[in-house]
C-alpha cells in the first residue's frame, strides 16, 4: 500500500522556521519545531541541546503544548536552524509521537516539496507501548 499523504500545513512550516530563525541561537538551540493542536491552535518549541542528549523541539513541544491546555496534536513539523528546512523526527521522537498521539500527522520531506504523513508511516511494524504494560494490580506481591 502506498504511503498515505494530507494537505501540507504550510503555515505550520512557517512557524517552525520563524521560530528557528529567531530563538536558535548557538549549539543550544538548534531545531524548532510546530504543531497544530486539534482545536487549530499553533504551539513551538526549541530543543535543549546537551552532550547528554537533551530533548529534541518535538519533545519540548509536547510539554509545552500540554502546560499551555492543549493534549491533542494534529500535525507537527520540525526546522532545523540556519535555514536547514524541514527536518523528520529522529527514531526516538517518532516512537514519543506516536504513544502520545498515534494519529498525529507528520510533515516530513525537503523544504520545496514537503508531505504530510501519518506517524505510523514513520513507524512500520512500531512497538506499541500501552500493548506492554502491565494493569493496575496484576503480578503485584507475586514470588
Amino acid at each position: 500500500m502506498p504511503p498515505q499523504t494530507h494537505p501540507v500545513d504550510h503555515e505550520l512550516i512557517r512557524a517552525a522556521a520563524e521560530v528557528a530563525r529567531t530563538r536558535c541561537r548557538g549549539d543550544n538551540h538548534t531545531m524548532a519545531a510546530a504543531a497544530r493542536t486539534e482545536d487549530g491552535r499553533i504551539v513551538t518549541a526549541v530543543n535543549a541541546y546537551h552532550f547528554t542528549g537533551g530533548p529534541c523541539a518535538e519533545l519540548v513541544l509536547i510539554g509545552t503544548a500540554a502546560a499551555q491546555g492543549a493534549y491533542a496534536l494534529d500535525t507537527i513539523v520540525a526546522v532545523g536552524d540556519r535555514d536547514r528546512g524541514v527536518v523528520p523526527p529522529c527514531g526516538r521522537c517518532r516512537q514519543v509521537l506516536f504513544d502520545y498521539f498515534p494519529t498525529v500527522k507528520v510533515i516530513v520531506g525537503p523544504t520545496a516539496h514537503p508531505r504530510t504523513v501519518p506517524i505510523t508511516d514513520l513507524l512500520p511494524e512500531t512497538y506499541v507501548w500501552a500493548d506492554h504494560q502491565l494493569e493496575a494490580g496484576v503480578g503485584e506481591g507475586v514470588e
